[in-house]
Formats: structure tokens, C-alpha cells, sequence
């Protein structure tokens, strides 16, 4: 295989942050070649970030990405605009929280939805899930899809994407308070399902059963933040952050779930390659 460009060819972005301090530089045009020989080109597109933690891609190729502290950035042509296209008025970031993940609505051409998801204060942290209208590059309209979700510094998960079935799927932390992945009348821990305008589809698994939150599709979660879906099939893939020492349960064992609807994946009874009955091992640690 010849050197390729990762930036011109795939629509894949590593997005790196630095909380204290903007680099200097970055890795430009380095080639790196794996074991069978196949060589890729890494090339810094943008530097200087605070942060970076969500991005979507537009019909015309450029890409808005979050940042932690509360703005939206674009990158235009391949470069980044200076000022922000937005900064979200009430984002509260502390510890690993703050704004998350932006997602479009899969109909965005023609209606211009964005979705924003982010840490805010009301009694205590919590996140949230707001619609925006993008148009003319501003950020109006906003509309609460989701929130109250009990949060943290910490585990405040926060991964939001639109699934093939074209359902908004969210995942949520623990808020470092891990009973409540377990507890059903909670939105802590879970997976949650929405219709695009935050209202409850009805084909969710708990809907009408009065111990359960009817906005939940999975519970039993520590700190889900990465979410895609395979072409073809439509499995649901989650990225999971293992235990820390501060949980008594030891370090390591982040995880890779397929995630199905109405299962238990086990936090905190068990992780890693840990199994009990009626929960979910993952498919890799």
C-alpha cells in the first residue's frame, strides 16, 4: 500500500487536548508504517485546541468539533477559523465534563439540526442534550432534547449519535456515584434512546413499566463515550471506561460492548470479563 493521507481520504480525525496549556507544534506530514508494511501519513490539521471532544462532519466536508470549555470550533477548507462559531451560554466544565459530543440530525441538509451535549448547573452538575438550528453559521433555535441527567466532574459518559433506526442514542455516566447504573428510576449509567425531538418513541424496552425511566434502552454503564454502529448489521458498539483505584474494584478493564436493547451490562456487580446471571460480559477488555 503507498502513503495516504488520512485527512483527504478517510473521514477519520484524532482529536488530542491539553487542559493547561495550547502545543507548540504538532506531528506534520509524519509517515507511519505498520507491521504488514502499509504506511499512513499523519497530518495536524489544527493545534492549539483546549480540549477537543465531539465532531460532525457537514454536507460540504468541513467539521465542527466541541471543546470542553464551551465553544464550537470549524474547520473550513482544512483550516480552523479563528473564533469560535458558538459558545454555549450555560456549560458548566470541571474535571473531564463540560461540552461533549455535537451530532447532526441524519435529515441536517434539509432542517439544520445540531446536537449539543454538555455539563450545566442546576442544584449540582447535570447534562443535558440541546437542539440547535444551524444556518448561515449561527447556532439559534435552541430546544431541551434531554436533561437532569445527574453528572459530575467525572463519568458524565455523554456520547450522542443518531442510530441507522434514526433514533438519538445517549450514553451517561455513573457521576461517580455507581449505585445508580443499577437503579432504573435513574438516567445515571444508562443507555437512552429519544426521538429526534426528545420525546419518547414508543418501542422503547420499559415503556409503561412504572420502575423504570421510559427514555432508557440499556442500563448497567460506568462511562460510555464512545458509540458507533456496524454497516450492514446495525450492532451497537460502546466504548467503556474501566474501574479506578478510588472504587476499591482495581484499575484497567476498559471495555468494548455490543450493546443491545434492554440488557444489563453489569456496573458495578461486575466488570471486565467478570459474568453473573442476567448481565452482559464485554466483548473485550
Amino acid at each position: 500500500m503507498g502513503t495516504v493521507s488520512l485527512w483527504k481520504i478517510l473521514p477519520f480525525v484524532v482529536l488530542f487536548g491539553c487542559a493547561n496549556a495550547p502545543p507548540t507544534g504538532g506531528v506534520e506530514n509524519t509517515i507511519f508504517e505498520t507491521q504488514d508494511k502499509a504506511k499512513f501519513r499523519v497530518e495536524t490539521v489544527a493545534s492549539g485546541l483546549e480540549v477537543p471532544w465531539g465532531f460532525a462532519w457537514l454536507p460540504n466536508k468541513d467539521l465542527l468539533f466541541t471543546e470542553r470549555p464551551g465553544r464550537v470550533r470549524i474547520i473550513e477548507n482544512g483550516k480552523l477559523r479563528a473564533e469560535p462559531v458558538f459558545t454555549v451560554p450555560d456549560v458548566e466544565p470541571s474535571g473531564e465534563s463540560g461540552l461533549m459530543d455535537i451530532s447532526l440530525h441524519p435529515n441536517f441538509a434539509s432542517n439544520g439540526f445540531v446536537y449539543l451535549a454538555y455539563a450545566y448547573n442546576k442544584d449540582g452538575k447535570r447534562v443535558k442534550v440541546v437542539r440547535y438550528k444551524y444556518a448561515t453559521g449561527k447556532f439559534t433555535e435552541p430546544k431541551n432534547i434531554v436533561e437532569d441527567i445527574p453528572a459530575s466532574p467525572n463519568h458524565a459518559g455523554t456520547r450522542c449519535r443518531f442510530g441507522p433506526d434514526g433514533k438519538l442514542y445517549v450514553t451517561t455516566g455513573d457521576s461517580t456515584d455507581w449505585n445508580l447504573a443499577q437503579k432504573t428510576d435513574s438516567l445515571a449509567g444508562k443507555t437512552l434512546r429519544l426521538n429526534d425531538d426528545g420525546t419518547i418513541p414508543k418501542d422503547n424496552p420499559f415503556v409503561g413499566q412504572a420502575a423504570y425511566r421510559p427514555e432508557i434502552w440499556t442500563i448497567g454503564h460506568r462511562n460510555p463515550q464512545g458509540l458507533a454502529w456496524q454497516p450492514g448489521s446495525g450492532l451497537m458498539f460502546q466504548t467503556e471506561h474501566g474501574p479506578s483505584g478510588f472504587e476499591g474494584r482495581g484499575g484497567g478493564a476498559d471495555e468494548v460492548n455490543i450493546v443491545e436493547r434492554d440488557k444489563n451490562y453489569g456496573w458495578p456487580s461486575i466488570y471486565g470479563k467478570m459474568t453473573a446471571p442476567g448481565m452482559e460480559a464485554p466483548l473485550l477488555e
